[in-house]
Formats: C-alpha cells, sequence, structure tokens
C-alpha cells in the first residue's frame, strides 16, 4: 500500500522492499524546497500511481510502515465493516506496530501524512485499535468525536473512545446513544453500541437485547447495528466474552424468528452449532420467508452436520 519516495529504494503496493530503479521511470515534477512525491506502484502491472506531495522527513516513517508486513504472528481477524479493504495481510502484531507508528501523525501538519495516518487508522482490524490506550490522550479523541469537521470520521473515532475513554466519555456516549434511538438514527450507531460495550462490558449487553431485539419500535437499520456492535465483539472475544454475545444471539434468533438468519454466519464462524434444533424448527414452521436469510439457515444446518460427522 505504501509507496516509493523518487530516488531511494522501492517500496512496493504490497509493502515489500526492493531495489534497483522502477519499472516505468515517474515523470519529472516541480516541488518545494524539502518535498518529494509519494508513488504507489502496482507490482504486477508496474504501473505508479501519485499520490501527491510530502516532505522527505517522513521517508523513514514511510519504509517503517512497510516493514509492518513482514512481521510474523497470527492472522489480524477481520477489520472494522466500514473500514477500506487491505491490499495485503497484515498479522495480528503487525496492525498494533503500523497503528502504533501512524498515531502520532494523525494531527500531522503535513496533509498526506494525516491522510496516511487516518487511513490506516479506519481499515485496522478492531481489536488493533488497543493499541491506542495508552498513546492517545482521552480529551484529544473526545475532542474529535465532538468536532463538527471530523463528521465522516466519526466511527473510528468514537471505537478509539471505547478504548480509551473514561466515565465521563461513557455518559457522553450514552446520551447521543439515547438521543439516536429517540429518533431511530442508526447512522454511527453500530460504532457508539460497539465502543459503549467496551467501556461498559458484559453488562451492558442485556440492555442491547432489550432496547434492540425485544423492542419492536426498533427499525432495520437499527437491529443492524446492534448486531454488528455485537459481532465484532463477539470476533475479539475480550471485553465482552464470545459466549455472552452467543447467548443474545440465541435471544435474538427467539426474539426476531424473520430475521433469525442474520446471525447464521457469524455463529458458524464462532463453530457454535448448538442453534441447529432452532433453525431446524423455524424452517419446518415455515417462520423464514426472506431466502437469503433462509439459505443462511440451510447452509449453517449443513455445516453443522459437516462438523459433527468430522468429530465421529
Amino acid at each position: 500500500m505504501i509507496g516509493s519516495i523518487v530516488s531511494e529504494p522501492v517500496i512496493d503496493s504490497d509493502g515489500a522492499m526492493g531495489g534497483g530503479p522502477s519499472p516505468t521511470p515517474p515523470r519529472p515534477f516541480r516541488l518545494d524546497a524539502g518535498h518529494t512525491r509519494l508513488l504507489i506502484r502496482d507490482q504486477l502491472e508496474a504501473r505508479w500511481t501519485d499520490i501527491g506531495a510530502m516532505s522527505l522527513k517522513h521517508a523513514d516513517w514511510l519504509r517503517q510502515l512497510a516493514t509492518t508486513a513482514s512481521i510474523a504472528g497470527k492472522p489480524a481477524p477481520q477489520s472494522w465493516p466500514q473500514s477500506m479493504q487491505t491490499s495485503f495481510d497484515l498479522s495480528d502484531a503487525g496492525w498494533r506496530q503500523r497503528l502504533i507508528l501512524v498515531l502520532p501523525y494523525l494531527e500531522s501538519t503535513d496533509p498526506l501524512a494525516s491522510h496516511i495516518a487516518w487511513g490506516e487508522l479506519a481499515r485496522a482490524p478492531y481489536t488493533a485499535l488497543s493499541a491506542a490506550k495508552t498513546r492517545l490522550p482521552p480529551t484529544l479523541v473526545a475532542s474529535w468525536f465532538e468536532d463538527p469537521k471530523l463528521a465522516q470520521l466519526q466511527p473510528i473515532t468514537v471505537l478509539l473512545l471505547g478504548f480509551i475513554g473514561g466515565p465521563s466519555d461513557t455518559e457522553r456516549l450514552e446520551q447521543c446513544i439515547d438521543i439516536m434511538g429517540k429518533s431511530h438514527e442508526a447512522a454511527s450507531l453500530a460504532a457508539m453500541l460497539a465502543a459503549d460495550l467496551e467501556l461498559r462490558g458484559s453488562s451492558r449487553v442485556g440492555w442491547v437485547e432489550q432496547t434492540y431485539f425485544a423492542d419492536r419500535r426498533r427499525t432495520m437499520p437499527e437491529i443492524e447495528a446492534a448486531l454488528l456492535a455485537l459481532s465484532v465483539h463477539g470476533s475479539a472475544n475480550g471485553t465482552v466474552p464470545r459466549a455472552r454475545v452467543i447467548k443474545a444471539f440465541r435471544s435474538f434468533i427467539k426474539e426476531r424468528p424473520p430475521m433469525a438468519g442474520f446471525v447464521a454466519s457469524k455463529l458458524a464462524e464462532w463453530h457454535y452449532w448448538e442453534a441447529a434444533s432452532d433453525y431446524s424448527a423455524l424452517l419446518k414452521a415455515d417462520a423464514i420467508a426472506d431466502p437469503a436469510s433462509r439459505l443462511a439457515i440451510e447452509t449453517y444446518l449443513q455445516q453443522s452436520i459437516a462438523a459433527q460427522a468430522a468429530l465421529q
């Protein structure tokens, strides 16, 4: 992803270092003193893309970012669904080191450096955001959350607040959630609920079940936001244990039978097969009208049978 500095060792688009001249020499640029052009190269097509001008003092920082691609370790979990897709896979340790490198540049006076830092933060896996716990002041993150100029970045600033916020931030966040609940607004709701769960822990899951699963006034976007927030925590299996999220999903299946397929793929991903009897009963009762939801349930049951056969 990180590009190269003209006349310096090449940093390919997949993050690998290489030496020698570029396959297609970039055109010359007129630059301010102390600046150069940041380029990325597609390894397969050997094609250069100009990203913009950046101060030469950031060259070492870019090279450090590129080396995070080679940090070994377990694969990183899925990124937050609203974030960009990565062009290459990083380990969990690689992502944490990457975020440690970009956090100081979020408020850089160099526009391109700041843009890169926010972009990396936005596409990072949820669990990697914990790297910000001791590296960003809670007051600074709270100011980002409240800054209307950063409204488009609110999902990521909210998630950060969940990892580093305190009691006052929890109160502020829950006030926002209550206001959104009255107007049924769902924009950024998933991130807010995920952050609230990070701050409050398992004790908050029951409130989510009662507010979004049991309340028949909730809209589809609100329900989907609640499921997404719980799914992220279930995958992380940290502050809110996966077992508690699974219990909430079982409650959702019983509370919202027509939508029961919404959680089937996630339960299968976690290799939790005890919901097979509930799903079989719903199919027999013809309670699933949505074809996509029905397909998700049928796939879950097929995987459940295969898993049981493998054990035997």
